[in-house]
């Protein structure tokens, strides 16, 4: 369903391990099985991460670095689709910096497409964009058409994931030329269902629709059928497009066939008891619907799929809600919500994980301030975080100048929250930074935690500083809230001390912290300052 590039293996049965006993292999002969390997479409992850770690192994005993690598960045790859993103990144990294030291334009390709992918992982659209492009620049008259293919497609997918719907278009329609040129319809069935799946995500359901039946052409006359990943993405075409009989025949089909396969993938298989989901509630078979769903929803649960366990909390709010059902539809858009927030946090900690792996690599040592900056910035206002005030604060403090720190928090913040959103809320969180921001003249702004903020004013006494946070707070009170927050209202209070001689930052957060408190009980929307 997801329309992401698949790189597998062929089955152990096609390629078994060298037994210890036969004879060292040549150069030659271990490219070939690497280059059977790598850029599959059919995935035997188990076999393949093993296979790459003996081959990387008996490259290395032989003095073949290069291929030693290679293989590594093939294990790197099914690290990274078991979940291992840390691992992955410092391989691909280490790759990367080795390549680039010697010009080795084959890794160099290979581990700045392996690259894109990570940080695509990450969720860095920008890092993955710039890899995608090295990638392609990298590439050399040598690399083989499936090489070279898998490696445009890597841009063409990074386009799409960042909006650029028309430029990823364009990097597709190159894909495809190479499979057609090499003759690869494996290759060529990827890339139409890829360009199908981005279309859709854009909202171009018509010419997603014209992309997966170029792919049923393609499969029907090379004798095949279409993959279930194929069929998904079709039937969710066909509920963008609002042909909800027929996606429900296709999704129910699907999940029929994958049943009675008898394989072991809860996560195809919860993709497309979800997809029959929606299709069913379109109809208006909200039974059926629900059996689905609760289908999906204990799939998850036993094999721990958290990603499309939020999804299922989502579609269980509007299954409630076109029953009639506003009540729970209310109670579950609001676990939906927390779990959703708990999934984010999750994967900001395997994201701060990998990029701690980055870091420690050769490629990453030289963007270490790029990364420290990152560390000490809030990821959602872009302000200064609390590890940015404790390494700055104390020592504007300590210069002697005039420092006014006022504490600034929203007011009945939680009702945003929860009679808007938490998406909501986060709109209003940004926008309060970027007008704080605007204030913080030689000082900064930091957000703390939660709506609570800090700004620092550096040579300002209490008459200079005053107008400045009175400013501020009248912004937000006169900001144009109403098309996020409809007549709720926003405003916030500030509490605000002038740093005396000696005082250490804790002396000035408490003294301020006790004049937000005087601000918030004196009636709230207000600046209160000491003397």
């Amino acid at each position: 369903m997801s329309g992401s590039l698949s790189t597998g293996s062929i089955p152990p049965a096609t390629q078994p391990a060298l037994p210890a006993h036969l004879p060292p292999r040549s150069a030659t002969e271990i490219t070939a099985e690497i280059q059977s390997l790598e850029f599959r479409f059919g995935i035997d992850g188990a076999y393949v991460l093993g296979r790459a770690a003996e081959i990387a192994a008996e490259a290395r005993a032989a003095g073949e670095q290069a291929l030693h690598l290679w293989a590594r960045l093939l294990e790197a790859n099914m690290l990274r689709r078991t979940g291992e993103l840390a691992t992955a990144a410092a391989i691909c990294s280490e790759v990367n910096a080795w390549a680039q030291h010697h010009q080795h334009r084959p890794l160099l390709a290979r581990s700045h497409q392996q690259l894109s992918i990570v940080h695509d992982n990450l969720g860095d659209i920008a890092a993955g964009l710039e890899h995608a492009v090295r990638a392609v620049e990298a590439l050399d008259d040598d690399a083989t058409p499936r090489a070279r293919g898998t490696i445009l497609l890597r841009l063409a997918d990074v386009l799409a994931s960042g909006g650029s719907i028309e430029a990823a278009r364009t990097r597709y329609g190159h894909a495809e030329q190479v499979s057609i040129t090499g003759h690869d319809d494996e290759m060529r069935l990827v890339v139409l269902n890829n360009l199908a799946y981005a279309e859709h995500l854009s909202g171009n359901n018509e010419q997603a629709w014209t992309a997966i039946q170029r792919l049923r052409a393609v499969t029907e006359a090379d004798g095949g059928e279409l993959s279930p990943d194929a069929l998904d993405t079709m039937a969710m075409i066909q509920i963008g497009l609002g042909r909800y009989a027929e996606a429900a025949r296709i999704a129910l089909g699907n999940v029929e066939a994958y049943e009675s396969s008898g394989l072991d993938d809860a996560d195809g298989l919860a993709e497309f008891l979800l997809t029959l989901a929606i299709a069913q509630r379109h109809l208006g078979d909200t039974t059926a619907a629900q059996d689905s769903l609760d289908r999906c929803a204990a799939l998850c649960d036993v094999r721990e799929l958290a990603g499309v366990g939020v999804r299922v909390l989502q579609e269980q709010a509007e299954l409630h809600a076109a029953t009639g059902d506003t009540g729970r539809a209310f109670t579950v858009y609001k676990r939906f919500h927390e779990a959703e927030r708990e999934l984010h946090s999750q994967q900001r900690d395997a994201q701060a994980r990998a990029r701690h792996a980055v870091f420690e690599t050769a490629e990453a040592r030289r963007e270490a301030e790029r990364f420290r900056e990152q560390a000490r910035r809030d990821p959602l206002t872009g302000l200064p975080n609390r590890r940015h005030v404790d390494e700055n604060l104390p020592a504007l403090l300590a210069d002697g100048g005039p420092v006014v720190v006022a504490l600034v928090d929203l007011d009945h913040f939680k009702r945003v929250n929860d009679l808007c959103s938490h998406e909501i809320g986060d709109r209003v969180l940004v926008v309060v930074a970027e007008l704080l921001a605007r204030d913080c003249g030689a000082g900064f702004a930091a957000r703390l935690g939660g709506e609570e903020f800090l700004l620092v004013l550096a040579g300002c006494g209490a008459s200079e500083a005053l107008p400045i946070l009175e400013r501020f707070r009248r912004s937000v009170q006169e900001y144009r809230w109403q098309p996020l927050t409809g007549n709720l209202p926003v405003t916030v209070s500030v509490g605000a001390t002038v740093a005396g001689p000696g005082d250490t930052q804790a002396v000035v957060l408490a003294a301020a912290d006790k004049l937000l408190y005087d601000a918030k009980h004196g009636g709230r929307n207000r600046c209160v300052m000491s003397a």
